[in-house]
C-alpha cells in the first residue's frame, strides 16, 4: 500500500503511478541534490485539494469509454440541467447543482459542454431542434398538397406543446430570453428562423399550384405559430384557472387559416 500525507491507495493506483513517473523524471532532470521536495509531496497537496472539492476519487471527471456511455452521460446531464434551470431559473442555476443531480463531478460537465449557455443550447437542439429537423425532412420528402403539409407542421407544434419536456424548454426560453439576449438569439437562429422558412416554402408551393389563393402566410408565416405562443403563455399563467386544449386550439386555428387561404372570390 502507498501513502501520502495520510491518503492511502491500494497499489497499483493509476494516479500514483503517474506521480511516480513524474517523480522519477524530476529526479533525473533536477538531480538528487537540487531539491528535497519530492513530487509525491507536491501532488499530495493537490490531491488533498481535489478531494475536498469533490473532484477526485469516485467523483473525478472521467471521459466516457464508449459512444453509448458518452450519449447516456450527456443525456443525464441535459435532463438534470433542465430540471435545475426550470426550478431555479437560468441565472440562479449552478453547474454544481446540475452535476449533483446528474450524479457526476462538476468537471465531467466540462468534458461535454463548454458553459452553462452551451448546455442550454444543447437542450434546445436535442429537444425542439431535433423535432423540427424531422418535420423539415418529412415536408421536403412529401409530394402532398400544401394544405396537408401545413397540417403536418401544426400537428408537430401541438405535440411539442403537449410534451412535458419540450414545454419546459419553451417556458424556459420565454422566461429567460428577455434577460439573456443570447438565448433569444440562439433560439431564433436555430428554431424560429427554420420554422418560418419551412412555412414560407409550404405557402409558396400552395400559391404556385393554385391551391392557396392568398399569400398571407407566405408574407406572415408567424400567423401559423401565433396560437402556439398563446397556448404556452396560457399554460404558465392561466392554466390553473381555465385549462386550455392546445391541440384543439391549433386545429381550429388551422381550419380558419385553410378556409381563408383557399377561399375563392365570389
Amino acid at each position: 500500500m502507498n501513502s501520502t500525507r495520510g491518503i492511502h491507495f491500494q497499489a497499483p493506483h493509476p494516479f500514483l503511478q503517474s506521480v511516480k513517473a513524474f517523480d522519477d523524471n524530476l529526479s533525473l532532470i533536477c538531480g538528487r541534490t537540487l531539491t528535497r521536495i519530492k513530487a509525491w509531496e507536491i501532488v499530495a497537496h493537490l490531491y488533498d485539494w481535489t478531494v475536498s472539492h469533490s473532484w477526485a476519487g469516485k467523483t473525478m471527471a472521467r471521459q466516457a469509454r464508449t459512444e453509448a456511455e458518452r450519449e447516456n452521460r450527456m443525456r443525464a446531464i441535459r435532463k438534470a440541467a433542465l430540471d435545475i434551470f426550470s426550478a431555479k431559473g437560468f441565472s440562479a442555476a449552478r453547474l454544481d447543482d446540475v452535476a449533483a443531480a446528474a450524479g457526476v463531478a462538476k468537471g465531467t460537465i466540462y468534458l461535454y459542454f463548454a458553459s452553462k449557455e452551451d448546455l442550454l443550447e444543447a437542450i434546445v437542439t436535442t429537444t425542439i431542434g431535433a423535432t423540427l429537423a424531422e418535420v423539415e425532412q418529412a415536408v421536403v420528402a412529401s409530394p402532398a398538397p400544401a394544405g396537408q403539409l401545413l397540417r403536418l407542421v401544426v400537428q408537430a407544434i401541438a405535440a411539442g406543446i403537449q410534451d412535458p419536456e419540450r414545454r419546459r424548454v419553451l417556458h424556459l426560453v420565454l422566461s429567460e430570453g428577455a434577460r439573456f439576449p443570447a438565448i433569444g438569439d440562439f433560439y431564433h437562429r436555430e428554431i424560429i428562423a427554420h420554422g418560418l422558412r419551412l412555412v414560407r416554402a409550404i405557402a409558396a408551393k400552395g400559391h404556385a399550384s393554385g391551391e392557396f389563393v392568398s399569400d398571407e402566410i407566405e408574407r406572415f408565416p408567424q400567423l401559423v405559430f401565433a396560437p402556439a405562443l398563446l397556448a404556452i403563455i396560457w399554460s404558465v399563467i392561466f392554466e390553473r384557472i381555465e385549462p386550455l386544449d392546445a391541440h384543439a386550439l391549433l386545429e381550429a386555428h388551422l381550419d380558419l387559416l385553410t378556409r381563408a387561404l383557399t377561399r375563392r372570390p365570389a
